[in-house]
């Protein structure tokens, strides 16, 4: 029934002690976190971009993420913090050299060498291996590692020449204390940012009432002795003159009334004429001819009877 084949059993199995606390394997992490996307876990391939906490992602994997908006879509907390592609920035990376891909370990008889890197520091030429520190600027993207920037201390960027501060430079995949600090910058310039849009649109909002005119006060066109200015379409003012009637129906003063009346009289008589002329010479053509065939017809007759 056990114990009986002269086993002997030893304390640890007989008395359990605390468990010991399971050790990561540091370059097991150091390549998770360098050569594979921390949102979608998949291996890192250009274009590869970078949060403002220095988390390196795939650009594809970050637009999906983005584009999703099902209800059952699942909360990632390294990309929490991403609200829009204007929080990532495009990495301008530099390859290796020496690093020959994966093509030599497809049949696997090959040593898998975790150092060699993709990409380096255009400046000191340390590889991007996570043994290093490594930083971007968040201006133009450029990688270096934080040794060049240290040695050859610049305010323009060593690769394209933009001018940066010490705000942009983002440490890739750093500590705790670099997490929390970056947290800290990052909620300071959205703050920023917030503040800046509502005073525009403040500043808009108080500039739109003052470019309308209102529509009550009179504008410059109208004048003052009762005269509207008209513009044509070939650009010459004309004044138009008009008459007020009181409101009790009493007809208009005489000086000013008599000048339209007469106006409109002048050009009524004129048409008048006009037609009285065409009339004129229309019943004189139309007698002209019948003149005319009446002395053929009387011709006619003469010579048929002499």
């Amino acid at each position: 029934m056990g114990c009986d084949g002269g086993t002997i059993p030893k304390r640890h199995e007989l008395v359990k002690g605390p468990r010991k606390v399971e050790k990561v394997d540091k370059v097991a992490e150091l390549v998770a976190r360098w050569f594979y996307c921390a949102l979608s876990q998949e291996k890192l391939r250009r274009p590869i971009v970078a949060c403002e906490l220095g988390r390196l992602y795939n650009k594809d994997a970050i637009l999906e993420y983005l584009l999703d908006k099902s209800p059952d879509k699942s909360p990632m907390e390294s990309a929490a913090h991403i609200k829009s592609i204007k929080n990532v920035t495009e990495l301008q990376l530099v390859d290796n050299p020496a690093w020959a891909g994966d093509k030599e370990s497809i049949k696997g008889d090959k040593y898998d060498d975790l150092q060699a890197a993709r990409f380096i520091c255009p400046v000191v030429g340390l590889e991007m291996n996570g043994r290093h520190r490594f930083c971007f600027l968040r201006n133009c993207g450029c990688v270096f590692s934080e040794r060049a920037l240290k040695e050859i201390k610049a305010e323009v960027c060593h690769k394209c020449g933009v001018p940066f501060q010490e705000e942009d430079v983002i440490v890739i995949n750093g500590n705790k204390e670099d997490v929390e600090i970056l947290k800290k910058r990052m909620e300071e310039r959205r703050l920023k940012s917030k503040l800046e849009k509502k005073s525009k649109k403040g500043k808009t909002a108080a500039a739109a009432p003052q470019q309308e005119p209102s529509a009550d006060s009179p504008g410059p066109s109208k004048a003052k002795n009762g005269k509207d200015c008209v513009s044509s379409s070939s650009g010459e003012n004309r004044q138009i003159i008009f008459t007020k009637s009181s409101e009790n129906g009493n007809p208009p003063a005489p000086g000013k009334g008599n000048k339209a009346s007469s106006s409109t009289k002048r050009s009524i008589a004129d048409s008048e004429e006009k037609s009285e002329a065409y009339k004129s010479i229309f019943t004189t053509h139309s007698s002209a001819k019948r003149s005319k065939e009446e002395c053929s017809n009387w011709v006619t007759h003469t010579a048929y009877y002499f």
